[in-house]
């Protein structure tokens, strides 16, 4: 099975700030997270995780050697990274959705990061089969891999919401991949959910 593993808090989620490829450290919060996530998910064959130090530190919960991919590294926001949600117009959020293909200054477009982690997944898939494989990442490459999943394109992800250190489930099946659950929280007890971006 493929298990993606959202990272837990940082300060700048409390914030409502888009991070992107912002580097912050959990807050006390994220680190409660990733102890609750990583209890839930003991006994794990292997651990991938985005470079960022808020997947990183997510992936160390789980108490296994961590396999590190940039592939899995989140959206890069460009001029946007830091900046509140709330600060972006109505305008701006509108091309965005209706464009995959749209990248804000210096960043990149939703469709250049399901080109990037398509392969990561078809590379894991394999060993998902057989294995529990844990991949500790960010929400837009969570969103890509769900879209990998069903089949559809990435333009799903503006109809998802995935919480902080929240669990998806993939079942490599007979006919290729299946998503089995979406947005777990159960284990995250007085830790969350709390979602912010």
């Amino acid at each position: 099975m493929l298990i993606l593993v959202r990272h837990g808090r940082t300060a700048a989620n409390a914030a409502g700030l888009l991070q992107g490829r912002l580097d912050p450290d959990l807050d006390d919060v994220g680190r409660d997270q990733a102890r609750c996530v990583g209890g839930a998910l003991s006994g794990a064959d292997r651990v991938v995780s985005s470079p960022l130090r808020r997947a990183l530190q997510t992936a160390e919960a789980f108490g296994a050697p961590v396999e590190v991919d940039p592939r899995w590294i989140e959206l890069d926001y460009g001029v946007y990274e830091g900046r509140p949600q709330a600060d972006l117009g109505a305008a701006q959020w509108a091309r965005w959705r209706a464009d995959p293909r749209f990248a804000p200054e210096g960043g990149e477009s939703l469709s250049a990061l399901a080109d990037r982690v398509r392969p990561a997944l078809d590379e894991l898939a394999e060993s998902a089969r057989e294995a529990t494989v844990v991949v500790v990442t960010h929400v837009s490459p969570i969103k890509a891999a769900v879209a990998w999943a069903m089949g559809v394109g990435i333009e799903v992800s503006w109809r998802t919401q995935l919480d902080q250190a929240s669990i998806t489930r993939v079942v490599m099946g007979p006919r290729g991949p299946v998503l089995k659950t979406f947005n777990e929280t159960w284990h995250l007890g007085d830790a969350g959910p709390a979602w912010s971006p």
